[in-house]
């Protein structure tokens, strides 16, 4: 059931997730794909390697609090695997 406001109107949140919804019924995995390469070109063609230097910083903070030691050990042994098979 919808989430209404004191107007009966739906909610932003609601719009929001009722149109993500819309769209992933109308759209398959290469559209996705598509949308995030333009992305990712668009992002590079306005930022320099400090800026990626700067999220990547906050992103292993984030996660280094987020995670204890099993979780890079078990991240690490994958890796190590992907290598591996990729290499025979």
């Amino acid at each position: 059931m919808a989430d209404n406001n004191k107007n009966n109107k739906m909610s932003r949140e609601e719009a929001g997730r009722m149109g993500g919804e819309a769209t992933s019924r109308n759209h398959d995995r290469d559209f996705y794909e598509e949308i995030g390469r333009k992305g990712g070109e668009a992002t590079a063609e306005n930022h320099d390697s400090e800026f990626y230097s700067e999220i990547g910083q906050k992103g292993g903070e984030a996660t280094s609090e987020n995670h204890d030691r099993s979780f890079y050990e078990e991240i690490g042994e994958k890796g190590g695997n992907a290598r591996n098979n990729n290499n025979n």
